[in-house]
């Protein structure tokens, strides 16, 4: 006799969870979105604004985008070392542009 497969549970009907946000004020005044990223999902390297030093694939940090821009603060987001990014009003810029 043939086994039977278990009824595939149809959707619940439920919205989908609201993903996690978290919202930090900013030294410049503007609120800024920041999203951690694990370590496994960082997959990618990216020069991190506050130390101006690589965050290579495998580290994780934290992604940060202002909220007042709408659609264009998250094309304008910025990955940042998390220490950095905690203690980006403590520090002065690292890098010295001409």
């Amino acid at each position: 006799m043939p086994r039977r497969r278990p009824e595939r549970r149809q959707g619940t009907g439920l919205p989908p969870l609201p993903v996690h946000r978290r919202v930090e004020a900013g030294a410049d005044g503007f609120d800024y979105e920041v999203r951690p990223i694990a370590a496994s999902r960082a997959v990618k390297s990216y020069r991190c604004p506050g130390c101006d030093h690589e965050i290579r694939s495998g580290t994780a940090h934290v992604v940060v985008w202002r909220i007042d821009d709408g659609e264009a603060g998250v094309d304008d987001r910025r990955h940042w070392h998390t220490p950095c990014w905690v203690n980006r009003a403590k520090r002065g810029p690292t890098r010295k542009w001409s």
